[in-house]
């Protein structure tokens, strides 16, 4: 049976707890954990300790590899071991990430070095085949989708004592999007304001975020799956007026991602909830997801579903300058009067 896969949490007892090893490699998409795991290795030294014994080194300033080879080989001074920190590795060429193979086939015992690649995984194939020889550690922090968020946010509310709902789950996923150090910064920012114990509401979260709770794209959807046409309407004014904060671009999206997934509700041969969970990649939990997807059901068939999809992709082109110079926020009341009033007939 194959070992199950590191994952942040494990890997930030492990430090926490002094199981050291002699070398990691962190790398991946997702920079919020990369960063999150540089600053665990920063705090391994006593303060007093950090003057002698830690050291950042800038992978693109470094003339050659063989000089982060030298300070790893070189014994502590007026400390017990040694923390060396090598960022921004995904800057480099894979040439000069593979020459550090040579160290790690054989790392100092009092050295721990640390390789960070944020946003991409690192380029050197000999220096991770060197790691799993050497008993080193590879951590890719993968990225984050969509889907994904709103558990992340429900996990991490409760990680600072609070409790939420899922609407509010959603209002910061729209907001924030796939960002986690952007999600996770809102989310202590609501933690110092409300404090432990307290409910993140939609009403806090428009409180202290600035995220209207009547005027966002989860509620323009909410009013397309029941094609309540002048609420439709009253939230296209609002982003019209408010762009900044709106931007089309993601209305667009979310209105796109909200008919592909009726399509694909339509072709699932289990329609009850929990199959249309599953279908999905629905979270049980979130109650308004599912209810978007029956009322849309309830208002729309198949043929109608294709057609809007289409216009959804031609106004989007347009809005981007193609075949058209209107203003984005003037071509979004007609995208949702289109959708209101689709036929089911696709262009010719």
């Amino acid at each position: 049976m194959a070992a199950p896969a590191l994952t942040y949490e494990s890997l930030r007892r492990s430090i926490a707890s002094g199981d050291y090893r002699p070398v990691y490699v962190l790398h991946g998409k997702e920079g919020y954990y990369i960063d999150e795991l540089v600053k665990l290795f920063e705090q391994i030294l006593p303060e007093e300790d950090r003057e002698y014994g830690l050291t950042n080194m800038y992978a693109p300033q470094v003339a050659d590899a063989q000089a982060i080879i030298d300070v790893c080989r070189q014994l502590p001074m007026m400390t017990d071991r040694q923390v060396v920190i090598v960022r921004e590795a995904q800057s480099v060429k894979a040439e000069f990430i593979d020459k550090l193979a040579r160290y790690v086939v054989s790392p100092t015992p009092s050295t721990i070095l640390v390789v960070a690649s944020r946003g991409e995984k690192i380029k050197g194939k000999e220096l991770l085949k060197a790691l799993a020889k050497c008993g080193g550690v590879e951590f890719e922090s993968k990225e984050v989708y969509a889907s994904q968020v709103p558990q992340l946010i429900g996990q991490y509310i409760k990680s600072k004592g609070m409790t939420t709902d899922p609407k509010a789950v959603e209002m910061l996923a729209e907001f924030v999007g796939t960002s986690l150090s952007r999600l996770f910064n809102e989310i202590d920012k609501l933690a110092e304001i409300l404090g432990q114990g307290a409910m993140v509401t939609p009403e806090a979260v428009e409180r202290n975020i600035g995220i209207s709770k009547d005027y966002n794209n989860f509620e323009l959807v909410d009013a397309v799956a029941v094609k309540d046409v002048a609420r439709m309407m009253r939230i296209a004014a609002y982003f019209e007026a408010n762009q900044k904060q709106n931007p089309y671009v993601v209305t667009a999206a979310t209105l796109f991602g909200f008919f592909a997934d009726l399509l694909q509700a339509y072709y699932t041969s289990d329609k009850s909830d929990g199959g249309l969970q599953k279908s999905l990649g629905l979270n049980p939990k979130n109650i308004f997801a599912l209810r978007r997807i029956r009322a849309g059901m309830n208002s729309y068939n198949g043929f109608q579903v294709i057609e809007i999809l289409d216009a959804i992709r031609r106004y989007d082109a347009m809005s981007k300058g193609s075949g058209s110079r209107m203003d984005p926020y003037k071509m979004l009341g007609d995208l949702l009067f289109h959708i209101a009033t689709a036929s089911g007939r696709l262009p010719v």
